[in-house]
């Protein structure tokens, strides 16, 4: 019975959603107590910085003048509080320390790239949904030292109808993801599954198509990058016997040809994506062997 609630939960929070290259991504949305123990360990890492910084700073200023200690002390507090999130969502492909800790990351809710515009929108919108009513709470008496009961009742419905917003929507979203365009996800377990490349050895038909029918360059699978491959493990996942499966080969493999400029005659759209896959997935093993990790195609690193 549990298995069966646990599978129930996990498929309401399942969607899907097209990219703009025209390829289907399926994914689990994060659950709202995930999301809470990402954003609290978040706090805790935030809390840490902030000590750390106070403790070198008071060190620091020993023997000096320490008018100079408050004010800076502020003002990194307040970067740290409101750039933390930012910062590593946008060099971490959506995730931040407690995010990565949970194993969640932030998407745009197109499938395109996820934009740093989009990500600073959404955490922005924090400072009106979490940090302003929670500093008028915690610290009323100094922001507004006559403040009257019902500013206090005012600050505390407004921090609990944001705070638990996703709690009242189907996709779990929170103010920010809504004006950023974003939604919280699953990261997958496994990055470069081996099982789509093990397949071969499950039947005699695939042992007898074991050497790769097509071939790329490393110029062509340099084009692509770990996320791509995420999205292509997911379309050869689908039934194979199904119409979505064989209209999803067919536009994927339109796309992954114009892109990467391959010119070869293709006959089977399956078997092309396949050993691109294949390809693809070795090549990228191999450069991470070097320190070499290329997210997407977005990502300019060589």
């Amino acid at each position: 019975m549990t298995e069966r609630r646990q599978r129930d939960a996990k498929d309401k929070l399942a969607r899907e959603i097209v990219t703009p290259e025209g390829i289907p991504i399926s994914f689990t949305l994060a659950s709202v107590g995930d999301r809470a123990v990402a954003f609290v360990l978040d706090l805790g890492v935030q809390a840490i910085a902030v000590i750390v910084l106070v403790v070198v700073l008071s060190i620091a200023s020993r023997g000096m003048d320490g008018s100079w200690l408050t004010p800076i002390a502020i003002i990194a507090s307040f970067l740290i509080l409101n750039f933390y999130f930012p910062f590593f969502e946008v060099r971490w492909q959506g995730s931040t320390p407690g995010k990565r800790w949970i194993g969640i990351r932030v998407i745009d809710a197109r499938g395109g790239q996820l934009e740093a515009g989009s990500v600073l929108a959404r955490n922005l919108v924090r400072e009106l949904e979490v940090w302003t009513p929670m500093r008028f709470l915690l610290a009323n008496r100094l922001l507004w030292p006559n403040a009257p009961g019902w500013a206090l009742l005012a600050a505390g419905a407004w921090t609990f109808v944001f705070m638990l917003l996703p709690l009242f929507n189907r996709d779990k979203l929170r103010v920010g993801d809504l004006i950023g365009g974003t939604r919280v996800v699953v990261q997958p377990k496994v990055v470069l599954a081996p099982d789509l490349v093990d397949q071969a050895a499950v039947s005699m038909q695939m042992r007898q198509q074991a050497a790769p029918t097509y071939a790329f360059t490393t110029e062509q699978l340099g084009v692509y990058g770990i996320y791509e491959l995420q999205v292509l493990e997911g379309v050869l996942r689908q039934n194979p016997k199904s119409d979505a499966y064989r209209d999803a080969v067919q536009t994927v493999a339109d796309k992954i040809r114009g892109k990467i400029g391959y010119t070869g005659r293709v006959a089977d759209d399956a078997r092309f994506l396949r050993d691109f896959y294949v390809a693809l997935r070795g090549h990228l093993e191999q450069r991470m062997l070097f320190g070499q990790r290329r997210e997407d195609k977005y990502d300019k690193r060589a």
